[in-house]
């Protein structure tokens, strides 16, 4: 398969984080974030314009201060169920945590989206950043760094074991001989490890992709050892051309170093293009969308990384206040980045404020042209293998669908159609073989 540009879409309904006015757009229900309805309706969009996939983020804390969308939101794996009957061909990937999941209960549920949807389900793996998750499932204490990412790392595999449970062909249903199973192709796991122990088996068969499509998405050092372990697709953020480069580098150099290809490796930052008929339209729209953000919103968002910290208690313009280990516990490496920006820059809080504000500026401002021309250069400069845009307003998304696509396809950057019927068919990922159909065939050999 000739390399193409992999497109997802992240539905966010009435907006995520700095998308504080979003809600108030008049083709946006106000209940969007919890309408079945708006979901299918955005994800058709995106399987009419090629997508390989929509993406749900999702986190189980929120405070007061949290976006409208994660105030009141659907649970990923129950509406991606829903989306996937009335879709054909797109992914559907959801975040679900590692940190307060069992891996019995995340292989089995997504195993059970992968059957329904046909082989198109994806697990966004992550490792809880909300300290205040563990009060929600009755710790008293949130889990320190490494034994989040050392949690993730086993979780996963453990998922991926039970995955494995039953070979293809342990299900031959052959009525006439009154055969239904053969038990020589369903495998116990046993595992035994430093966070689980897992007997296994699955009780449900694989599906047409073998197993769901592995996400990943942290940028700290033990983020990006998971991604390069376990990943599939990396979700990732970058500013420039220059940081996107980087951190793919970075990643598959850190996957080879693991043995693994670093080619079957796909970087899926997130984008947010602002489209008008011209140049200077656009950059106006810009403007007028950064110029509209809620300060006081930015204010409280800040306090995120910081475990929900209450920034409104610090006077603005004094210098950033002394926070010592705050964030230990959280979104550690956001959190060390604003620290840093502040003391090496000198910042007041309004001023880093200021900066949070500033620094979401999209690098994809104009005409359709400009941003096709855009999204070409970093994507033939190897600064991403896709791109993970934000829909919320839908005659926006279609702007970008009906106008941008248009022109990365006549150059043949995106494809024409889906070539596959599942997730790791249209992503250009091989289907794993089963380990035991695989020992099976060298003991024949």
């Amino acid at each position: 398969m000739s390399r193409t540009l992999k497109l997802g879409a992240v539905l966010l309904g009435v907006g995520g984080p700095g998308q504080h006015h979003t809600w108030l757009n008049p083709e946006i229900p106000g209940d969007a974030s919890v309408d079945v309805r708006w979901y299918i309706a955005r994800a058709q969009q995106a399987e009419a314009a090629k997508f390989d996939l929509v993406f749900i983020v999702d986190s189980q804390f929120i405070t007061p201060d949290s976006p409208n969308h994660y105030l009141n939101r659907l649970e990923p794996l129950t509406l991606l169920s829903a989306v996937a009957v009335h879709t054909s061909n797109i992914g559907l990937v959801g975040t679900l945590t590692t940190s307060y999941n069992e891996p019995f209960h995340i292989a089995r549920r997504l195993a059970s989206l992968d059957l329904i949807s046909g082989g198109r389900a994806g697990w966004n793996v992550v490792a809880t950043g909300d300290g205040g998750t563990a009060a929600n499932f009755g710790l008293d204490e949130h889990y320190d760094y490494a034994t989040r990412y050392g949690r993730a790392l086993e979780h996963v595999r453990v998922a991926q074991g039970l995955w494995q449970s039953y070979e293809e062909d342990a299900f031959p249903r052959d009525k006439e001989n009154g055969v239904f199973f053969d038990r020589t192709r369903q495998h116990e796991l046993n595992h035994k490890g430093e966070h689980f122990s897992v007997a296994g088996p699955l009780n449900i068969q694989r599906s047409p992709q073998g197993q769901p499509v592995i996400f990943q998405a942290g940028d700290s050092e033990e983020g990006r050892d998971l991604g390069a372990n376990i990943a599939d697709a990396i979700f990732t953020h970058a500013q420039t051309i220059e940081q996107g480069q980087a951190f793919a580098r970075d990643i598959r150099a850190r996957a080879a170093a693991l043995g693994r290809d670093p080619d079957q490796i796909i970087i899926f930052p997130g984008i947010s293009p602002v489209i008008a008929a011209t140049d200077e339209e656009a950059r106006a729209k810009d403007e007028a969308i950064r110029g509209g953000k809620s300060f006081d919103r930015a204010l409280a968002e800040l306090g995120r990384p910081f475990g929900w910290h209450d920034f409104s208690q610090y006077d603005l313009d004094a210098p950033f206040p002394e926070l010592g280990d705050l964030g230990e516990r959280s979104f550690k490496t956001q959190a060390e980045r604003i620290k840093k920006l502040a003391r090496d820059n000198g910042f007041s809080l309004r001023q880093v404020v200021r900066h949070q504000l500033d620094a979401h500026r999209s690098p994809f401002v104009g005409s359709p042209l400009t941003v096709a021309d855009e999204i070409q250069r970093w994507f033939e400069a190897g600064a991403f293998d896709g791109i993970n845009l934000t829909v919320t307003v839908p005659s926006e998304f279609a702007v970008f669908t009906d106008e941008v696509l248009p022109i990365l396809r006549e150059r043949g950057v995106v494809r024409t159609d889906y070539e596959a019927s599942t997730l790791r068919g249209n992503l250009g990922l091989p289907i794993p073989r089963n380990t035991h159909t695989l020992a099976r065939e060298a003991v024949l050999v």
